[in-house]
């Protein structure tokens, strides 16, 4: 349970959109262990790269790289609060918004544990009227170890000039190499399936549509006489980070496939390949 709980508790922003701090937490090695006894306290930077940020049914980067810089703070390895930046090739701004989490996790037993976090989202001004609005996004999850597979079951709210609902489903099976070498390097895998619920919008013509709360000044999808919302599975995700620890260095890797169940109207088709690559140090 240990390791898929602090897989969880370093997230630098939320669902989706973020890059995970796994590596030092999920395995601790002879050298870390007098380390971690000594204190409760500890900080990680990571820079970070990616291709193709979809965020609740929205390709933010308009299917092109992107970059970011974090800061992250840890208190008994439950408690995290995070700063990062980014920067999206699509604009010109160097900083295209920034965001700021706070989350918490504690494990009840071996197969049950429950986290909760809260994340701000400031995009650049010049940015608020093409990319999105500021707006805030909390949730809560139970996660359920079956030995086999990891089950995380998450609902969370987005507030912004309207407020939006999700749902998530998230199925994964951690695993992870013996250490190799003096310097007791190792490779870790996280396999998942992620299903996202949340509001979809029929048009006339019968297409679904999504219209985040956040995206361009919180504009709904279109008057209530033109369409008709249901809240309904959005999209299928599938992904496999992979991290190569060793040290304070941790190198992670996620290739996915993002198959939505709708189209995005203001940017182009989201359905296909992303990926991101960080590079994360624990500082102490």
């Amino acid at each position: 349970m240990k390791k898929y709980l602090n897989r969880a508790l370093l997230i630098i922003t939320v669902l989706s959109l973020s890059l995970s701090l796994p590596g030092q937490q999920n395995k601790t090695s002879a050298s870390d262990t007098s380390t971690s006894a000594k204190s409760r306290h500890s900080l990680y930077s990571m820079a970070g790269t990616g291709y193709n940020m979809v965020y609740m049914g929205t390709s933010l980067s308009q299917d092109k790289p992107y970059y970011s810089a974090s800061l992250v703070y840890g208190f008994n390895s439950e408690l995290f609060l995070s700063v990062s930046g980014f920067h999206l090739a699509a604009y010109d701004p160097f900083f295209s918004f920034s965001t700021y989490s706070l989350s918490y996790s504690h494990a009840f037993s071996s197969w049950f544990d429950i986290s909760a976090g809260i994340s701000g989202y400031q995009v650049n001004k010049i940015l608020s009227d093409t990319l999105f609005t500021n707006f805030v996004y909390g949730d809560i999850s139970l996660g359920f170890d079956w030995k086999i597979l990891y089950t995380k079951i998450s609902a969370g709210e987005l507030f912004s000039g309207s407020n939006g609902t999700y749902f998530q489903l998230r199925n994964s099976r951690y695993f992870m190499t013996s250490e190799l070498g003096r310097k007791k390097a190792w490779f870790s895998f996280d396999p998942y399936v992620n299903m996202l619920f949340g509001t979809l919008t029929e048009t006339k013509d019968g297409s679904l549509v999504v219209s985040p709360p956040f995206g361009k000044g919180g504009s709904g999808g279109g008057s209530s006489s033109e369409t008709t919302s249901r809240f309904s599975l959005m999209e299928l995700d599938f992904g496999l980070p992979v991290s190569f620890n060793i040290g304070k260095f941790t190198l992670d890797a996620e290739p996915g496939y993002v198959f939505p169940l709708y189209s995005d109207p203001s940017g182009p088709d989201i359905s296909g390949f992303v990926f991101t690559l960080g590079l994360i140090f624990r500082i102490f």
